[in-house]
């Protein structure tokens, strides 16, 4: 195995103020008071009583999802004081994408760097279900989205049942993934009684078994009564909090970035599942007393009420989320990505009123897998990744048809080219000197011309592409395992396409390449 290392800049669709932040040595402050590149992070104080009593519910948890022996003794070194190196995912099908991999090994190699634990929380309390209900696995010549039949539901995803309908994406995933131990543990995990947040907690303890990955999965409403403390100052304080994140979003703005999160005036930072439907609702702030959920009203009391009664009934946004997260766990430093890590930039204001304190952020391992078939192509065409990332398949293709086009070709196309432009360039300086608006149509005309020697060009370059049908062929299948849908591969691809063909091998060659090194995007030839 080899990398190669590139800014990550060269990703597509990256907010600024997140490659700002991961491209710098220094503190993007006020949004980020660390830098990016920390090796070292302040272990929090954390209330002995509150410690235990998370780390009961972890371990009973954790023997629910068939936590190894290393995990357990992950919880046991947390309740003795240890801090966490903390990241999370949504409970997507089949583990998600590649960097559900990524984010999980990156915590687990930070944690063992610092003498840290590693903690995945599971985000069992989205109701998106269209971001999780799916994967994505590759065959030889295209991609497979592979959804699950789920009924429209506001409902958090975790709690769904799998249902019946993941019998035949089982199916679908073995002609996919061929027989393999991932998908052995596929089929064990995803039964059609499983919950999401079930199966998939199922699938991330049996892969980092070895590495002592610890899971949470807080929608237990016992986890909801010990975090009630931030919950209740986001209820009490709502005007302060929302005045605190208009004013940052401003800051954001008149630095040249935005904010990712959407902070309307009376918005609020909580949810509440409706105690008839079950659906998760977006409260709202009518008035300094009242609140809506949906259409219906509640009083600040109210709400105070649910909290002590049923706190499983109200949680926190995806601003409030990692506030809430970091009250329940000792955490040192938390693992994101690029939407996440710009949240913080937000959320810090709440970290500071609610916390008294701001946890780091680092990113994740941010890669692409290069299989050595793949890595064959590349060579044979002296191609890479930024090569695949920069430019559209069309236009590689061009370019190979270019290169490969007999030399005589070239030497024609390059004279005539050559020729044209230089006597192009001297009439329209001739025309110009005559007259400006003379020159300006000139330089109409002579832009159509040099439009049409390209056109020349691509011809041949096309009339080669016809002729050797391989190279078409070739830039299909980089496109297709490096960039699917003009897309990253890690956020794309599922992680079990990988450790079908890899095996357990991977985990902790992906452990390994999640140190610091390389800064920006690895290219990871297997």
């Amino acid at each position: 195995m080899h990398t190669e290392c590139y800014p990550v800049s060269i990703l597509p669709r990256l907010s600024r103020l997140f490659l700002d932040y991961a491209e710098s040595r220094e503190p993007l402050a006020p949004f980020f008071p660390f830098s990016p590149h920390l090796q070292q992070w302040t272990a929090p104080t954390q209330d002995p009583a509150l410690r235990s009593a998370v780390a009961d519910l972890l371990e009973e948890q954790n023997r629910g999802f068939g936590a190894s022996p290393a995990a357990l003794a992950n919880i046991a070194r947390l309740r003795q004081g240890a801090p966490a190196i903390v990241t999370g995912q949504q409970v997507t099908l089949f583990g998600g994408p590649l960097f559900t991999l990524f984010k999980a090994a990156t915590a687990i190699r930070k944690a063992k760097d610092t003498g840290a634990v590693p903690i995945f929380w599971l985000a069992t309390e989205d109701h998106d279900l269209e971001e999780a209900d799916h994967v994505t696995l590759p065959s030889r010549h295209q991609v497979h989205k592979l959804r699950v039949a789920q009924a429209d539901s506001h409902q958090p995803v975790g709690n769904l049942r799998l249902g019946p309908g993941i019998r035949p994406l089982l199916d679908q995933a073995a002609e996919l993934l061929g027989p393999s131990p991932i998908l052995d543990t596929l089929e064990a995990a995803y039964n059609p009684d499983a919950t999401f947040a079930q199966a998939f907690g199922k699938l991330l303890a049996s892969i980092f078994a070895d590495d002592g990955l610890i899971l949470i999965d807080a929608v237990d409403h016992r986890y909801h009564a010990l975090g009630a403390p931030v919950l209740r100052h986001a209820i009490e304080h709502a005007a302060e909090l929302e005045s605190a994140l208009l004013d940052r979003n401003k800051l954001l703005e008149a630095r040249g970035y935005h904010a990712q999160v959407l902070v309307a005036p009376s918005s609020s930072l909580l949810f509440i599942l409706d105690d008839e439907t079950g659906a998760r609702l977006a409260l709202k702030r009518k008035d300094a007393s009242t609140w809506l959920a949906g259409k219906k009203p509640l009083s600040t009391q109210d709400l105070l009420a649910i909290l002590d009664s049923a706190p499983e009934r109200i949680s926190p946004n995806a601003l409030l989320r990692p506030v809430f997260q970091d009250f329940l766990l000792p955490t040192a430093a938390y693992i994101g990505g690029p939407a996440e890590i710009a949240y913080f930039a937000q959320s810090q204001v709440l970290y500071d009123a609610i916390l008294g304190r701001t946890t780091p952020v680092i990113p994740r391992l941010s890669a692409t897998l290069i299989e050595p078939s793949v890595a064959t192509v590349l060579a044979r065409h002296e191609l890479s990744l930024d090569d695949i990332l920069a430019v559209h398949p069309d236009d590689l293709a061009q370019r190979l048809g270019a290169r490969s086009m007999p030399i005589e070709g070239k030497r024609k196309l390059a004279s005539a080219g050559n020729a044209l432009d230089e006597e192009l360039t001297s009439l329209t300086q001739w025309m110009h000197a005559l007259d400006p608006g003379l020159g300006r149509s000139a330089d109409v005309s002579a832009s159509k011309m040099r439009y049409q020697m390209n056109r020349l060009r691509r011809l041949a370059a096309n009339y080669q592409l016809q002729t050797e049908a391989s190279l078409r062929r070739h830039v299909d299948a980089l496109y297709l395992n490096l960039f699917p849908d003009q897309h990253p591969q890690e956020r794309i691809i599922g992680a079990v396409a990988f450790l079908a063909r890899y095996g357990e091998s991977l985990v902790p060659q992906l452990i390994e390449q999640a140190a610091q090194e390389c800064p920006g995007h690895k290219a990871i030839f297997l």
